[in-house]
């Protein structure tokens, strides 16, 4: 079963809202062994819409429609869809009745314009919406299957749920169609770009079949998507384990998680199963490290503090910096970082303390030291000191950014290995 996704309204053209609807009808999809093949968006016009519609009738078996479905003159969806198809609209009444009772309830009145969301494509199957007044529509039409659902997420959601998903489960059950399943993970993957990434894995990619593998740059990281085809979700989920080992072998401690973890929720695992503290002390980033370990639940079981010493002053007062270090060597220096990590370490008794210091630019910068230049340093246990040097590229936010990303797997693998390098 081929299925394609056709999202209406103008208003998701003009982006002046978030289009959540394709990506949750296409996880639905997924989760069913469903393989989608096409998604259009396609404004409020009634020959735009046609054309479109036209066009995945063509060439879909499974066709989804979203929004267009609400009372007022510009939705169109249903009137549209009964015209291409060459079914003429009719009456629901048991529909119009529990919209009449709807309003009466919220002692609104019922307004004649809002009979047209209980009119329904003849043969087609009204999905009741317990959550809006737009009811979902199912239509079999040469032997092709038409879906017309609600546009708000909060009623679409739970009609895929409780609706959509069982109907399709039948239909494909009639039809004798084989189900497969659509099994996908996530591996994170830091340190190392996309380009190094695909060379790396180049025996991988180039002979992959079942599962697939396909690498995405996303944001300060890399993911690589595993996708695998299997009678079973079992059997998809033994493939999938199996790739990804394969993987973790070449790549090894740079892929630091999968699916929805975070590379600050990883460090925060870390800290939390070695029962360790930590202590920050940040320049160039303004409490950036700071912002993402405090969004993870619980922090407080190891974050003492988070120091942003932005001045030299500050680095002096609050650190304990040498002056006469910051006069040699400059606030962006090696002996600078592991000065102001072995301070905040000392001064909150943490078990770590980790400091970066750098050039975020656009200004500040010399021949000698130029914008994107960071240098971080990790009080460690038992007297281990560790410094690395980076020199980022980008505007002012996305040095930042990466100079979080880069100090965080820093910690990352000093907690994992004992080391950074």
């Amino acid at each position: 079963m081929k299925a394609e996704i056709i999202t209406v309204g103008t208003e998701l053209l003009l982006g002046q809202i978030t289009n959540t609807n394709s990506r949750d009808l296409a996880s639905f999809l997924a989760s069913e062994g469903i393989f989608l093949y096409y998604q259009s968006t396609v404004g409020d016009n009634e020959d735009r819409l046609a054309e479109v519609l036209r066009t995945a009738l063509s060439r879909s078996d499974l066709i989804l429609l979203c929004g267009g479905l609400g009372p007022t003159s510009d939705d169109i969806t249903r009137e549209t869809v009964a015209k291409v198809l060459g079914l003429p609209l009719e009456k629901d009444h048991s529909w119009e009745k529990h919209l009449e009772e709807f309003f009466k309830r919220r002692g609104r009145p019922f307004a004649g314009i809002n009979r047209r969301q209980a009119m329904v494509p003849r043969g087609g199957r009204l999905l009741p919406n317990h959550r809006g007044t737009a009811p979902g529509l199912y239509i079999h039409h040469k032997l092709k299957h038409i879906f017309l659902l609600p546009g708000p997420p909060r009623e679409l959601v739970p009609l895929l749920q409780e609706q959509v998903m069982p109907l399709l489960g039948s239909i494909r059950q009639g039809s004798g169609e084989k189900r497969e399943f659509l099994v996908t993970k996530i591996l994170r993957v830091t340190g190392i770009g996309e380009g190094e990434i695909e060379e790396k894995l180049s025996s991988l990619i180039s002979t992959q079949g079942n599962p697939t593998i396909a690498p995405l740059a996303k944001g300060m990281e890399v993911h690589l998507r595993l996708t695998a085809r299997a009678p079973s979700a079992e059997e998809g989920r033994l493939m999938i384990a199996e790739k990804k080992d394969e993987i973790c072998r070449i790549l090894k401690n740079q892929v630091y998680g999968e699916d929805e973890e975070t590379l600050e929720l990883v460090v925060a695992r870390l800290l939390w199963q070695k029962k360790l503290t930590l202590a920050l002390a940040e320049s160039c980033t303004g409490g950036l490290i700071t912002h993402r370990l405090t969004n993870i639940p619980n922090s407080s079981a190891f974050l003492l503090a988070g120091l942003v010493t932005y001045s030299n002053e500050a680095k002096v007062k609050l650190l304990g910096v040498e002056p006469a270090v910051l006069a040699r060597e400059g606030a962006v220096s090696r002996e600078v970082a592991l000065a102001m990590a072995r301070g905040v370490k000392d001064s909150c008794q943490a078990s770590m303390g980790l400091a970066v210091t750098g050039i975020a630019g656009p200004g500040g910068a010399t021949r000698e030291k130029p914008v994107g230049l960071v240098h971080m340093a990790l009080a460690g246990e038992e007297g281990k000191f560790f410094h690395k040097k980076h020199l980022f590229w980008g505007e002012r936010e996305l040095i930042k950014l990466r100079t979080s990303q880069a100090a965080l797997d820093l910690l990352r693998n000093y907690l994992m290995r004992g080391d950074v390098y």
